[in-house]
């Protein structure tokens, strides 16, 4: 026999029938373990794809431990990946929590005040420009075109506009 033809658990009449057989009690199984009927069929189907990547590997009297032992692995590590996503955004939110303590809150309250009135005192031609480029996000060349003057005159305004604004702001570099 030249031909390797698939035999056991590789045919696929008899693969068939085994996930017909299994595929119910294995997704219950899953979703015993994890309470979630989508992630327990998610990880039934990659169970049975392990089975059959690896099907010239496993006889069909080992079939069934396979497919169970496949998915078990696969559920513990879901659930170790779960517990490091866990602690990392436990970790970020202490860490959030300490950023934004009261007097941290109070102080950038204080500091967007001076900024809002710092801009208020700009010119018009100054504010307008510098808001077009620092929070429209517009390129000098675009600035320019919308205002109906030069690059290089927008680079001036907003040059002055900073210049302006860490005058009026102590703490600005």
């Amino acid at each position: 026999m030249t031909t390797s033809e698939p035999t056991g658990i590789c045919e696929e009449l008899t693969f068939n029938a085994f996930f017909k057989a299994h595929i119910k009690t294995l997704r219950n199984y899953l979703f015993f373990k994890f309470g979630n009927q989508d992630k327990a069929e998610d990880m039934a189907q990659e169970a049975f794809i392990a089975l059959w990547n690896n099907c010239h590997k496993v006889s069909p009297e080992k079939a069934k431990s396979f497919l169970y032992t496949v998915a078990n692995n696969t559920a513990l590590n879901d659930v170790t990946h779960q517990k490091v996503v866990l602690k990392f955004a436990q970790n970020h939110a202490q860490a959030t929590e300490t950023i934004q303590s009261p007097e941290y809150l109070m102080e950038e309250e204080q500091f967007k005040q001076k900024l809002e009135r710092a801009i208020q005192q700009l010119t018009e031609a100054q504010r307008t420009a510098f808001l077009l480029h620092r929070i429209e996000g517009k390129k000098y060349y675009e600035i320019a075109e919308i205002l109906g003057i030069s690059a290089k005159a927008v680079e001036k305004r907003i040059h002055g506009a900073l210049l302006s604004l860490r005058s009026n702001i102590e703490g600005i570099r």
